[in-house]
């Protein structure tokens, strides 16, 4: 895959005046960007439920594509505090964040709630930003085997459509340093050919998240098809870097 995509999470840092701020500034660069204006490099921005309206707005006439940092699995119903697929769907949602570690762990998600979730969202055209990792620190191969079995769980019974499978291995996110970088790209290259084997998942890609930032990329090649930024993209210079490394990546690659 000759695009290369870069999504950011704004998880609950930013209040609401400060996340507009962001939004204008990431407006401002993604429109003077030549290959976020190509589709050579492909954006998301996933902010807080009160923000998607703002970021709505000022990322309005570029291509960035506005994320949710959950979804339900229910339907429309008697689901008090809920935020149905469907309604992010009707708000111009396109992806919505699944599976998180911090809703694993602070809210108890099971993958059996990580599937419903996904499966809601695919049903309605939502594409899942899923991620998925290893909890403790071992060895690449076993990494490997771990989420590979976690994608397949995670997506069991899931209506067709493309996945971005978000490579999180929990002991890197908010450490210092990413995973190492050969750990990462044979835990993708596990992950890639699992969802190539999946019917339906044409169009999947695998991005790496957990303490990634500039320079990552530019080292993980091919190896990966993007990235999913945290904390590290709060500074939106940090932000605009990475968007070099993927223009200067995507153009390697189509001319490969």
């Amino acid at each position: 895959m000759s695009t290369v995509t870069v999504g950011v999470s704004l998880k609950a840092y930013f209040g609401r005046q400060q996340a507009r701020d962001w939004f204008a500034d990431v407006a401002a660069r993604v429109a003077r960007h030549d290959a976020v204006q190509a589709g050579a490099v492909d954006v998301f921005v996933i902010p807080t439920y009160l923000q998607i309206a703002d970021a709505r707005a000022a990322l309005a006439g570029t291509p960035v594509a506005i994320g949710a940092q959950d979804v339900s699995a229910y339907g429309v119903g008697a689901y008090t505090g809920e935020i149905t697929a469907a309604e992010l769907a009707d708000s111009g949602v396109s992806l919505a964040e699944i599976g998180h570690a911090e809703r694993r762990r602070l809210f108890g998600e099971t993958d059996d709630v990580v599937a419903a979730k996904a499966a809601a969202a695919l049903a309605h055209g939502v594409t899942p930003v899923l991620c998925i990792g290893e909890t403790i620190e071992t060895d690449a191969a076993s990494a490997a085997r771990a989420t590979v079995a976690q994608l397949h769980t995670d997506l069991a019974d899931a209506p067709d459509g493309p996945v971005i499978a978000a490579y999180e291995p929990v002991w890197a996110i908010g450490a210092p340093a990413p995973a190492p970088d050969a750990h990462i790209v044979t835990v993708i290259a596990a992950l890639r050919e699992a969802l190539a084997s999946l019917p339906g998942r044409a169009g999947s890609r695998v991005i790496y998240g957990g303490s990634a930032g500039p320079g990552l990329l530019a080292r993980l090649g091919d190896g990966v098809d993007g990235l999913f930024l945290g904390r590290f993209a709060h500074d939106p210079a940090a932000f605009e870097a990475v968007l070099d490394e993927a223009s200067a990546l995507a153009t390697a690659r189509r001319g490969a």
